[in-house]
């Protein structure tokens, strides 16, 4: 039996993005990868991320938003930022790590200044699509 590859998702707070990304990661890939996901900063978990992860039936409920600094001693294998600041935030990984970029939009973003509460959702939802996509590919798309 092969050893799990260990796996960080990473984004600045550590609310929605990298949450979605552990939760499909753990749902769909939890057999050949540990997961977990971290952010520069804690901004605490994304109440419309967890609903829309439950929605697709992946509960996120019970993560917590956790620092980089809180994964010290996880000797990772691959780092994958899924937001623009952390990727240039990002800092140096000693070891093996690999680190990769892969980019998708803030659903809190997308979503401000929108008064519909559907219309919010869909900005999750999709992106929490876009998430699964990318997930399903692991981990043969970072070279595994």
């Amino acid at each position: 039996m092969t050893e799990k590859k260990k796996l960080l998702f990473l984004c600045t707070g550590n609310s929605c993005r990298s949450q979605m990304a552990e939760g499909w990661a753990r749902h769909l890939k939890g057999d050949v990868l540990e997961v977990y996901s971290a952010g520069m900063e804690t901004h605490g978990l994304n109440t419309n991320a967890v609903e829309v992860m439950a929605e697709a039936g992946v509960d996120i409920s019970g993560h917590r938003s956790k620092l980089l600094e809180d994964l010290k001693d996880v000797d990772l294998d691959y780092v994958v930022t899924v937001c623009s600041h952390a990727n240039e935030t990002c800092p140096y990984f000693p070891g093996k790590a690999r680190v990769v970029h892969v980019g998708f939009d803030d659903p809190p973003k997308l979503a401000a200044g929108m008064d519909d509460p559907e219309e919010k959702r869909n900005c999750y939802r999709r992106v929490r699509d876009e998430i699964r996509a990318f997930v399903e590919t692991l981990p043969a798309s970072l070279g595994a």
